[in-house]
């Protein structure tokens, strides 16, 4: 149990909450240097910026760590690459044994740890600054998140695997400007109008029709026999079980009476439905209806159906409104995602990267 804590307590550490959890957490940092100026090479060895260079592996039995990418002479050493892995892991509940194995996961992930670093260097260019009741805050609720009941006993667990409190905050702290850089560079740049709202409504309104949802009730009437007598007779049948209802009989009790559905003992209630979920030919004869609305007699391969449509959403008013609400969401999350791709090639055709793996 003390083990899983202790699991639980390095993923804390190690992921993300607010921001993805492959955010770079640790490593050496030199001084942050200026936005690179493209320029005339010197030499056709000397790195440009947009380049990301690969150097093959270099082993030092010596070295208890080593560099894996450097980023504007910024290092990603092995350790980080490791811990995140750990964290994914964690996250994850993977074992070693289970999933991709360290090396494709290491391939998997160091890209997006020199696409953090990208970030967290132009929050330094910005002057991006982070309060400490905010590193106080956002670490709080990563502890609630794992239950961890003090931060006393998150302190102890972490320390015991050799990571300080201090550490903790350091990373919280670079996670907090990157979320802060990545909103004034991306997310205050994107807007949706109202007419591009209504362009996409129009555009779209057959499929957004059919996630909306309806209510109906419903009786059946089974011919006796297969013959034409058999039929006419349950057609006479519902035709009688629908003048009582539309004279005022309550609908749930009839159905209760005399359908032969197996949703008549809920008083013929078909609950909330999507479009799409009964047969087309049925679900047709209910949406033609108007709440409060009963159905003529309906004859299908089982027998004759008297619907009542309790109520359906539509594309007018409050539904139109909710349905607005959606687009307005879907439109921003399209434009800020082309926005945070283009971002980030941006900062990269500014880069120098050298791959180190």
């Amino acid at each position: 149990m003390m083990r899983a804590a202790r699991v639980v307590a390095l993923a804390v550490v190690l992921g993300g909450c607010a921001v993805p959890s492959w955010m770079p957490l640790l490593g050496r940092k030199g001084p942050l240097p200026p936005a690179p100026v493209a320029g005339k090479p010197l030499s056709p060895d000397m790195p440009m910026p947009g380049d990301v260079r690969i150097r093959p592996t270099e082993h030092d039995d010596g070295v208890a760590d080593r560099v894996v990418a450097v980023v504007n002479n910024d290092a990603i050493t092995l350790s980080e690459l490791q811990e995140t892995i750990v964290a994914y892991r964690a996250e994850n509940r993977q074992g070693r044994g289970g999933g991709p194995s360290d090396d494709e996961l290491a391939k998997q992930f160091l890209p997006k740890l020199i696409d953090g670093r990208l970030q967290l260097q132009e929050a330094e260019r910005e002057r991006i600054t982070v309060e400490d009741h905010e590193v106080t805050d956002e670490i709080a609720e990563r502890i609630k998140m794992y239950n961890t009941k003090s931060v006393e006993e998150f302190e102890k667990l972490i320390k015991e695997q050799g990571i300080t409190m201090d550490a903790v905050r350091k990373r919280v702290r670079e996670a907090l400007r990157v979320q802060k850089v990545i909103r004034r560079k991306v997310a205050l740049r994107v807007s949706v109008t109202d007419t591009e709202i209504v362009q996409y409504v129009e555009e779209n309104r057959p499929k957004l029709e059919t996630g909306l949802s309806y209510h109906a009730r419903h009786l059946l009437v089974v011919p006796e026999s297969p013959d034409d007598k058999g039929w006419e007779a349950a057609r006479i049948k519902a035709e009688i079980l629908r003048s009582q209802i539309v004279d005022g009989a309550d609908f749930a009790t009839i159905a209760r009476q005399s359908s032969q559905d197996a949703s008549g003992k809920d008083g013929g209630d078909l609950g909330t439905l999507k479009r799409g979920e009964l047969a087309q030919d049925i679900e047709s004869e209910i949406l033609k209806l108007e709440p409060n609305q009963v159905s003529a007699p309906y004859r299908s391969s089982l027998g004759y159906h008297v619907f009542r449509l309790e109520s359906k959403e539509s594309l007018e008013g409050d539904g139109l409104v909710r349905i607005k609400q959606q687009v307005r969401e879907i439109l921003f999350r399209q434009k800020y995602e082309a926005r945070l791709e283009a971002w980030l090639k941006e900062i990269k055709q500014r880069a120098i990267i050298e791959v180190r793996m």
